[in-house]
């Protein structure tokens, strides 16, 4: 199939959008070089949705239970997207979005197995050395709804990153329902290697809460989100030439976490109202003497 492209760019940096696909990143070049996973054919996005790029994730993020629930007088039936059984990263990721004229993509859907409709933009602009991202998700329902928004990067290995967050939910595939202090390889509050085969979530962040670094590239990616991103998930994959630093407003099992009053559940949105959440990238060259140090400070 062809996929259309949508580029955003100012200077050296550019953006790549496909709007057929979940109007998700499929490039995102700086100083010429790509710093997201990125197939080269980018029709890969529709048959492989989960492992390139960066998406959308609404309206939850990461997994919940893909077993019949009740939520107040709805009944949540999703079925299973992933191999672990799990309902994963929401309903939009792959969907066709609508490009309008004043350049926000937009999706709706909902009114089925998750049982509210609501609608999802996206706001993509690059300004100068910065790339922001505005996620709205409004519900269109008569009833509360249930609600999480996040993004889904995979970038770029070799990489070093930081994670300021001093708590941290160390499992996603069997989330606790509250955190611990971060320890050993889940302690990334300065900037390094971050091992191999890690899955986790990071709460309790400081400002900035990501920072990345590609020292072959001498370039660097400051990342700063809006209020209610609490949340980091973060995974690297052995097996993945990249790693996944994902900005969430909650935190895994977000549905169980909500109807079971454990931290970081989903939002309940009343009919009508809009959660948001803004994701900034600041992209900057560094000088190669200090490629693997933090100018940031330690925790």
């Amino acid at each position: 199939m062809s996929v259309n492209e949508l580029r955003i760019s100012d200077g050296s940096l550019e953006v790549v959008v496909l709007p057929q696909v979940g109007a998700r990143l499929h490039r995102l070049r700086a100083f010429g070089h790509d710093l997201l996973r990125t197939p080269a054919d980018p029709a890969t996005h529709k048959d492989d949705p989960f492992f390139w790029g960066s998406y959308v994730m609404a309206p939850w993020c990461n997994r919940i239970d893909a077993d019949p629930v009740r939520v107040d007088s709805h009944r949540v039936a999703l079925g299973t997207n992933f191999p672990d059984g799990t309902a994963i990263h929401g309903q939009v990721y792959a969907r066709p979005w609508d490009l309008l004229a004043d350049g926000t993509l937009r999706v709706r859907s909902g009114g089925d197995g998750w049982p509210w409709a609501y609608e999802v933009g996206q706001r993509i602009e690059v300004m100068g050395d910065v790339v922001r991202i505005e996620l709205a998700l409004t519900n269109l329902a008569d009833d509360p709804m249930p609600a999480g928004l996040g993004i889904h990067p995979w970038f770029r290995r070799p990489l070093l990153l930081a994670i300021r967050g001093d708590s941290v939910f160390r499992s996603n595939t069997e989330s606790e329902p509250w955190p611990e202090p971060v320890g050993g390889p889940f302690d990334l509050r300065v900037v390094g290697a971050m091992a191999d085969d890690l899955d986790g979530t990071w709460s309790d962040l400081t400002e900035p809460p990501v920072e990345l670094r590609w020292p072959e590239l001498h370039i660097r990616a400051v990342m700063r989100t809006s209020s209610l991103a609490g949340y980091v998930v973060a995974a690297s994959p052995r097996s993945i030439d990249a790693i996944a630093v994902e900005p969430e407003t909650h935190a895994p099992q977000g549905l169980r976490r909500m109807l079971g009053d454990e931290p970081g559940g989903l939002t309940r949105l009343d009919p009508g109202r809009t959660l948001r959440l803004q994701v900034e990238l600041a992209i900057d060259r560094i000088d190669p003497g200090t490629a693997t140090e933090s100018v940031l400070g330690s925790p």
